[in-house]
Parts: C-alpha cells; sequence; structure tokens
C-alpha cells in the first residue's frame, strides 16, 4: 500500500463546500469528496496542536494526563510503527513547534523528513539589529509588539509565491511523489500549519475577498473576545479566507498528480485537520479561552482507500485517536492493545467521543448532544501533569514546578512505566496561556445540535444531563484517567460506580 496523509492546521469544516460552506470557493476539498468517503461526525480529542498530534501518533487521548509535550518513551507512534514492519515514511512539514522542546520527539519517528522554515514564530533568520521602526509600521499596532518580532522578520523573506511554506511542503511532497511513485509500502505525510493564523496568502488568493480595507496588515487575531471594529474584524476574516482558499489550490494540485498519474487505483488518500477555529462566533477568535464549540472541535476528515473506491458519507461518530488506527490499517498493520482508538475503515460502534485541554473543561459529544463540564474552581483544582518529559512548548518544566513532583505508579498504557507527577502551579509557563488560567468562559453548559446546532442557547434537562456525565466518566475510566479527574469535575461517583 503507498499512502499520502495530508494535516492542515485550523481548517473550519463549516466553511467547506462539501460540508455546506458557501462564504470561501473550495472546488478541490469538493472535488476530494467526489472520490472519497467523508465523514460527518469526526471529532478532535486532545488540543490544541501538539496534543492533538499526540493523539494522532498514538490512537489514545492524552489531555487527562498531561499537557503540551512531547511523544513519552512508552508511546506508540503510527510511524515508527510503519517503519518496524518496512514501510517507509516521510514527512514534510512547516510545523515549527515539532522543533521545539514541546515537540522535538515527533519527526523522529519517520524515516525521514523535511522542515520547511518561516511559519509564525520560527526563530529562522538571523537579523541582528532589525530596522524595527520601518517594519512595525507595516503592522496593525496588536501584531507588532515584542511577542511578533520573530514573524515580522521572518515575512521579511516570504516575498514571492514560492517562498511561502505551505507551497514549499506541497513542492517537496509531490517531489517525493516522483521520485517514489513506483516503489511501494511508503506513508508520504504533507503537513503546513495553514491555514492557522497569521492568515497570510499571497495577493492572488486574498483579491477575491477584498475588503477595502487600507490600514496597516491585520491578519492576526489574539485570543479571546472580539472587540475590533466592524472594519477589523471583516479584514480578519477575509484573510482566513484566502489562506483556505491557498489550502484548497495546493490541494488541488496533489488531486492532480493523483488524476494525472492513476494513483487513485493503488494510493490510499487521507486528509484531516487538527483543530477549527473561531473567526468571531460565539464572540470569540480562535481557540483555547473558551467553551469547546462545534466550530473549533467538529472537524473534516476525507478517506480515499484504492481497495474500497468511491463516494460516500458516513454518519458514524469518529475522532482524531482514530487516525492511527485507520493508516496502520491500510497498510495492513495491527493496532497495538494500548490505543483506544477505531479504523474508520470498519464499522464503528463508538457511542460518545470525549474531548479536551489539559485543566480545562472535560467535554462529550454522543453526535446530538455537546457536553461540557467545567470544575468549580479553574483555580483551586488539584490537578497534576505525568510524564517522563517533563517539558513545554518552548522550554523546559521550572525547577518551581519539578520540587513538588513525585513518582506515579504505572497506568495501564505506560508499559510498566512509572511517571513522574508534577503539581500544577500558577507560575508554571502553560497556565495562562493554554492551561487552567487562560479560560475566560467556565460554565458548565449543555446543548442540543438537532434543534441548536449554533449552540446559542443551552440547554436544561436533567435526565439528558446524567446520561451525558455517566458516559463521560465511563470513557474517562476507560483512558485510565487519574482519581483527581474525576474529584474536580465532582465525578467520582460514577467512576466508583
Amino acid at each position: 500500500m503507498k499512502t499520502v496523509f495530508v494535516l492542515f492546521d485550523s481548517l473550519n469544516r463549516h466553511l467547506l463546500g462539501c460540508y455546506g460552506g458557501n462564504r470561501i470557493p473550495t472546488p478541490n476539498f469538493d472535488r476530494l469528496a467526489k472520490k472519497a468517503q467523508v465523514f460527518d461526525r469526526h471529532y478532535v480529542g486532545s488540543l490544541p496542536c501538539m496534543p492533538a498530534r499526540r493523539d494522532m501518533h498514538t490512537g489514545r487521548l492524552t489531555f487527562l494526563h498531561r499537557s503540551w509535550g512531547p511523544l513519552e518513551p512508552f508511546d506508540n507512534s503510527f510511524p515508527e510503527i510503519m517503519g518496524r514492519h518496512d514501510v517507509y515514511t516521510h514527512l514534510v512539514t512547516d510545523h515549527y513547534h515539532y522543533w521545539e522542546d514541546g515537540g522535538a520527539t515527533y519527526h523522529n519517528r519517520y524515516t525521514t523528513f523535511e522542515f520547511v522554515r518561516g511559519q509564525e514564530h520560527d526563530p529562522w533568520k538571523a537579523m541582528v539589529q532589525p530596522p524595527w521602526e520601518r517594519l512595525r509600521e507595516k503592522y496593525h499596532e496588536r501584531q507588532s509588539g515584542p511577542r511578533f518580532n520573530r514573524h515580522i522578520v521572518n515575512r521579511e523573506f516570504i516575498r514571492e509565491e514560492e517562498d511561502f511554506p505551505a507551497v514549499q511542503c506541497f513542492r517537496h511532497g509531490r517531489e517525493f511523489l516522483e521520485m517514489n511513485r513506483n516503489a511501494d509500502n511508503w506513508l508520504l505525510q504533507i503537513e503546513t500549519f495553514d491555514p492557522h493564523e497569521p492568515f497570510f496568502a499571497p495577493a492572488r488568493f486574498k483579491k477575491p475577498f477584498a475588503t477595502g480595507w487600507n490600514g496597516p496588515i491585520r491578519d492576526w487575531p489574539r485570543y479571546g473576545k472580539v472587540d475590533e471594529l466592524p472594519e477589523e474584524a471583516e479584514e480578519l476574516r477575509a484573510n482566513y479566507y484566502a489562506t483556505v482558499a491557498m489550502c484548497d489550490d495546493l490541494l488541488g494540485t496533489l488531486l492532480d498528480d493523483f488524476d494525472a498519474h492513476n494513483m487513485w487505483e493503488d494510493t490510499a488518500l487521507v486528509v484531516a485537520t487538527d483543530h477549527g477555529f473561531l473567526l468571531g462566533e460565539h464572540d470569540f477568535w480562535a481557540k483555547n479561552r473558551m467553551t469547546m464549540y462545534e466550530e473549533i472541535v467538529h472537524i473534516p476528515l476525507f478517506v480515499h482507500d484504492p481497495r474500497n473506491p468511491g463516494a460516500s458519507r458516513s454518519p458514524e461518530l469518529t475522532q482524531t485517536i482514530d487516525l492511527a488506527a485507520t493508516l496502520l490499517d491500510l497498510h495492513d498493520l495491527e493496532l497495538p492493545a494500548e490505543a483506544q482508538g477505531k479504523s474508520v475503515l470498519r464499522p464503528n460502534d463508538r457511542e460518545a467521543a470525549l474531548f479536551g485541554y489539559f485543566g480545562g473543561a472535560v467535554n462529550v459529544t454522543d453526535g446530538r448532544y455537546t457536553y461540557h463540564l467545567y470544575p468549580p474552581d479553574l483555580h483551586a483544582q488539584n490537578i497534576f501533569q505525568y510524564t517522563v518529559m517533563p517539558a513545554h512548548i518552548a522550554k523546559p518544566f521550572t525547577p518551581a514546578e519539578l520540587a513538588g513532583a513525585t513518582l506515579a505508579k504505572p497506568f495501564s498504557w505506560t508499559k510498566s512505566s512509572p511517571l513522574l507527577r508534577i503539581p500544577v502551579i500558577e507560575r508554571s509557563p502553560m497556565y495562562n496561556n493554554y492551561g487552567p488560567g487562560c479560560l475566560i468562559e467556565n460554565e458548565t453548559r449543555l446543548f442540543d445540535l438537532e434543534t441548536d446546532p449554533g449552540q446559542q442557547k443551552p440547554l436544561t434537562d436533567s435526565k439528558v444531563e446524567a446520561r451525558m456525565r455517566s458516559l463521560m466518566a465511563q470513557l474517562m475510566a476507560a483512558n485510565d484517567a487519574p482519581p483527581e479527574a474525576f474529584e474536580r469535575l465532582h465525578l467520582q461517583s460514577e467512576h466508583s460506580a
């Protein structure tokens, strides 16, 4: 088997034409939908970026034990498993988080890998004394301070369309295909950071969405409540649309390869994302800070299996942890016992899907209802990180964090390995970034997606809530969640039962 796995970041399902979107023409996603199985109830697992990728690699949820961090020594990884069975795996990516402390063990699981530089805060170009006055005046004041310095410098070196990291990723991916198309037993992962913010695309993609904005560059929304002027908000959204249009165009170049070389007959194609992104819905930008609304967690998935070709729609409940199982299944490889994902190529009896951020609400959906359960006090909860790789996004755990560490007994999925049990403290680098301290919504809510698909009116129904709590507790127990995960949510009685 030959497999191409395309992974976008922050791709909104509801904006794609094949999922009912009409704001952005997406002819190539729509074209793919005519060749593939399209999954209508596909959900996230652990968020944000690297927690989602740990779920993808291991086939199990990780957010109940750990925040953003590396793959652990006891973790399974689908490309590593493939390599042990003589399947060549190659990663092409511009997702620079793989090269930070909190992601540095992922890319090494592939046989070979290629890193394209320049996205977001990637420490790429070495300009020792940048002309800040000239550079910063190009950007809106909300994206021109010191936090944005690396991006401002990088952007000086992305001038022509061929310079854009996403464009380079797909070019390198097609080069792999040209070199290896006639070989067998390989997986190519083409992964781009786009359409993740900042929403930066070549001018030809922005032109159809021009807003008349004449101010400085405005393409990077902050995470939180919408407080921009209407014209600013429209410009931010227009730049996201342009970036999605670029992603659609790049996907089209890959589909052209599939058509030109008749790859549909012998090559699988899986196209996915890690999560969505709020563009003003619910009066919020982005993710991390608010309730995990459908726009963030209900994501697209396309799968073409050459052994069972043709277009179809799947109503089954699937999620990110199913990707490892699916990719292994395409190559007739067994899923490790520690994994809980299910191959989407086979019938699925999943009753509910669990998802969340470490330290925030725990969330569950059965496809009709979503339930978002917060602890009574986000700042008083007793939580711990379980790891033997104590690193945050871009730095190790601090001595202050490690000072309270103890040794915990192995979990069922750690292959007899004990772990450090590290208390979460407010001085942790993750606390106010993607941990408990960053949340600006903390109200437990139940939504009925059938009668309220926009999640505008929380539902009060004690019977449905009790059922969702029970499903949540069952899934947490199956994940071997630590005792405090139940205690913080007052689910201990369900767990004990």
